[in-house]
């Protein structure tokens, strides 16, 4: 079973490297979300993935794994999302560590399971943005600038503005939906209960949480509904 990605409205994302019981997954993977996403900054291994996709294949939920560690490349996942961080001051985060995956791999991806994705980080004190050493002392018209080489440049069919840790400002969030015609704007970042879910499904195309599931299980699970409500 899979979901196209042009009806994905609810993504949860989970972190290999992050304690979850069994019996939270099963509420997540239960709970009428349209994907699971696994993904994380730090710690992720092939192991502790490997581990987690064998927890989340005990249901139907498609499972899509997003990929910041080579070494953590673990085969059986729906589909495989690249994220190409736009405003990374490391190149590295560009096309360095693509560049090693593809001479190690590129024979033998399958790119029909492949989605990159445009990453614009916002939160300067986010785990992603110093991994990343991003500069996120952006104005709304360098996202739009990124969002428009996400798109139009790189023909990537997701732009994902990731706030991790904090809500963002969707009066960019909406502009940036606006500026597509192709692509689907993913926002993530402080989405913790249903009232900001509904907000942040108002202006982008997908929400995705992740951290609430780890800080506030029930108000993460109400997002579902939330989402699909708008």
């Amino acid at each position: 079973m899979f979901v196209r990605l042009e009806e994905w409205r609810h993504v949860f994302k989970l972190d290999p490297d992050r304690e979850l019981t069994d019996e939270a997954l099963e509420k997540i993977c239960l709970s009428g979300t349209d994907v699971v996403m696994v993904g994380g900054s730090s710690g992720i291994t092939f192991d502790n993935t490997v581990d987690l996709l064998a927890r989340i294949r005990r249901y139907e939920v498609p499972c899509v794994l997003e990929i910041s560690n080579q070494e953590a490349i673990v085969p059986g996942f729906d589909l495989f999302m690249i994220p190409i961080v736009l405003n990374a001051g490391n190149p590295e985060w560009i096309v360095g560590q693509h560049h090693q995956a593809l001479k190690e791999y590129g024979a033998l991806l399958d790119w029909n399971q492949i989605v990159t994705e445009g990453y614009i980080i916002l939160n300067g004190e986010s785990t992603a943005a110093k991994l990343t050493q991003a500069n996120t002392d952006l104005t709304l018209k360098d996202v739009e600038a990124y969002a428009r080489m996400t798109e139009r440049l790189f023909r990537c069919p997701v732009v994902y503005l990731e706030y991790s840790g904090m809500f963002g400002n969707m009066e960019w969030v909406r502009k940036i939906k606006g500026l597509l015609g192709e692509a689907r704007l993913f926002y993530g970042g402080g989405v913790d209960g249903p009232e900001r879910a509904r907000e942040a499904a108002e202006a982008a195309h997908t929400v995705v949480v992740g951290n609430a599931l780890y800080e506030n299980l029930d108000g993460a699970l109400a997002t579902v509904t939330a989402v699909k409500s708008v």
